[in-house]
Parts: C-alpha cells; sequence; structure tokens
C-alpha cells in the first residue's frame, strides 16, 4: 500500500488525512510613514520652540514701568533746561566780554580855566597814534545827554553841570595794542584824563558766567541723583515683583551678570524712552520761547531781555548738550538697575 504525503498511518493501522498546509504568507513590509511622522514630530516641535520668543524676566508693561518712564522723563526735562540756560548766559557772557575788551574808554573831567574842546582833540589824535585801534569817536552832546536822561531825566543842560566827557576807541587787535602805555600818556598829556579799559566789568562778568556754570552742574548732579534713587527703588519693586522667577534662575546656576543684564537691557530702554521725551520737550521749551521773544520785540520786557542775553535763542552746543543729556540718562539707568540687581543677588548668597 502506497502512501502520500498527506496521510500517515499510525501504530493501530488506522489511516489519518491531514489537511492541507497553508502556503506562508509574505510578511508586510512595516510602515515607514509613521515613523518618520513620528520622527518629524519632534523636529517641528523643536522648530517652533526656535521661533517661539523667550519670555523676558522683568515684564516690559507695568505700573512701576510707566512711572518710572514718566519721573525720567521730568528728570530729563529739568536737566535739558538747566544745559539750555546755562548755554544762553554762557554765550551772553561771552559776546559782554568780547565788547568790552574790544572797546576803550578815555573819560576827561572838567577842569577850571581848561579848555575841554582842545584836550578832547588832543586825546583823540593821541590815542589814534597808538596800534591795534581801528576808531577814535568822541561823544557828542546829544549822546552824552541820552546817556544821563535815565538817571537824570530830560532836559538836561550840561552846560551848567560838571559833566565828564567821553572819548570811544575801538581795538581791532588787544594783542597789539600797549594799553598799560597809552593809559601813562593820555594821563600825562591830558589835563584830568583817564582811561577804562573795563577791566572790573570784564571780572565781575567772568565771575557771574563762572558762577551760572557751577550752579548748574550742580543743578544737574541733585536730577541725576535723584533719577538714580528712583531707578534703584523702581529695580528694587520689579525684583521683588519678579522674586520667583529670580530665584529659581539663580539656584538653578543662572550667573549674576545673565540676570542683571536682562534688568540692564529693560531699564535701558525705559531711560531711552523717558530721556528722549524729556529731551523733546526740553527743545520745543527752547524754539517756543525764541518764538515769543521774536515776536514781542519792542516791548519793554523783551527789550531788556535782549539786551542782557542777545534773544533767547540756544546755541549749536546747547543742542548737542541737551542730546548728550538724554544719552547719559539712559546709560545711568542701565548701569544703576545692574549694580542694584548685582547688590541684591550677593545679598542672597
Amino acid at each position: 500500500m502506497s502512501q502520500s504525503d498527506d496521510t500517515e498511518k499510525d501504530t493501530s493501522g488506522s489511516v489519518e488525512v491531514k489537511p492541507p498546509r497553508r502556503a506562508a504568507r509574505p510578511k508586510r513590509s512595516k510602515r515607514p510613514a509613521r515613523k518618520s511622522a513620528a520622527k518629524a514630530k519632534p523636529e517641528a516641535q523643536g522648530d517652533e520652540a526656535k521661533l517661539r520668543p523667550a519670555a523676558a524676566i522683568v515684564p516690559p508693561q507695568s505700573v512701576a514701568g510707566r512711572a518710572l518712564t514718566l519721573v525720567v522723563a521730568i528728570m530729563s526735562f529739568l536737566a535739558c533746561l538747566t544745559v539750555g540756560a546755562v548755554s544762553i548766559v554762557w554765550d551772553a557772557a561771552d559776546a559782554w566780554q568780547n565788547d568790552l575788551v574790544r572797546e576803550i574808554t578815555i573819560q576827561i573831567r572838567p577842569t577850571e580855566g581848561v579848555d575841554m574842546l582842545r584836550e578832547i582833540d588832543k586825546a583823540v589824535a593821541l590815542a589814534q597814534e597808538f596800534p591795534g585801534i581801528s576808531a577814535v569817536r568822541a561823544l557828542s552832546d546829544a549822546e552824552t545827554k541820552s546817556l544821563l536822561e535815565p538817571w537824570l531825566g530830560d532836559g538836561l543842560q550840561l552846560d551848567g553841570l560838571p559833566v565828564p566827557r567821553l572819548i570811544q576807541i575801538t581795538v581791532s587787535d588787544p594783542e597789539l595794542l600797549n594799553l598799560q602805555q597809552l593809559r601813562s600818556q593820555v594821563s600825562q598829556t591830558v589835563t584830568g584824563a583817564s582811561v577804562d579799559d573795563h577791566s572790573v566789568w570784564t571780572s565781575r562778568l567772568s565771575a557771574m558766567a563762572g558762577a551760572v556754570v557751577a550752579g548748574g552742574f550742580a543743578i544737574m548732579v541733585l536730577v541725576m541723583g535723584s533719577m538714580v534713587l528712583s531707578v534703584v527703588f523702581a529695580t528694587q519693586s520689579a525684583m521683588a515683583g519678579n522674586k520667583d522667577v529670580v530665584s529659581v534662575l539663580h539656584f538653578v546656576g543662572a550667573e549674576d551678570g545673565f540676570i542683571a543684564r536682562e534688568f540692564q537691557r529693560h531699564f535701558l530702554m525705559l531711560g531711552l524712552k523717558g530721556g528722549f521725551s524729556g529731551g523733546i520737550a526740553a527743545i520745543l521749551t527752547f524754539v517756543t520761547l525764541d518764538m515769543l521773544t521774536r515776536q514781542s520785540a519792542g516791548q519793554a520786557g523783551s527789550d531788556q531781555l535782549s539786551a542782557l542775553f542777545g534773544g533767547i535763542s540756544v546755541s549749536l552746543p546747547g543742542y548737542l548738550g541737551v542730546f548728550g543729556v538724554i544719552f547719559l540718562v539712559a546709560i545711568l539707568t542701565a548701569l544703576t538697575s545692574g549694580l542694584a540687581v548685582k547688590a541684591h543677588l550677593a545679598k542672597v548668597d
């Protein structure tokens, strides 16, 4: 009896029929799409994390920040006004000194028995011989009356009063003029004559200009000191409001310089905003004052101011000083906040 592949005979003689074997199924290939998607998902999340901006330690907008910006703007405005006022007074004093240095006066006092007109002619002829003098002119009776009318009133008669006569000398080059020799020759040649080089007034103007500059510097120091104290208190307030964030960063190993730079960047922007606002307000104030003084020309108060200061207008160095104050305010704000943060973190350690 023949046996096939599908039958098998056991020991009892019975035949067992086995079912046909199924063909082996081909193995399915793994889907790479899911794995690639799974791999692409973290990469996409990484790209999103790169594009997402890092949160600032100090909130950019807060009530304390807006209040500090206003304080810095006010301090900057006052500092810029001080710089402008010092610039106006300094320019006026410099103009006064130049005018006084280039002008000399010969005063001839009336003497009994001496011809005043002859002495005036002698003084004029003598002064014209000196080098460095461009013009010599004797003031007329009308000009002398106009000088004395504010004190003695109208209708003044010079014939009945011992009024000195003045000779105005214009100096072209003060270095060429030998003032001591002119003074000695005038006193020896002209009876009752004396030379006034306005040195007393020049020294007083120099002292006044120096006092104004010193006062302006003192005001600047006070204003900047007040601003620094305001920044210190604002920095402490910001650190108190972000105490948990600063503490976590500090204890996980963040360097003090990193935390200080974050606060410096924040307060630098506040200082720039406040300083720029105060500086622009000061410039607008200067322009407005200049326009008002020009429009009110001819009035008594405006004429007196023009006589003293030559026009309420700030020169180019004054405007450059305003921009210097703006950047000084921003730098002081940033440095003060950084030092305050480092001092606080040093206490924590």
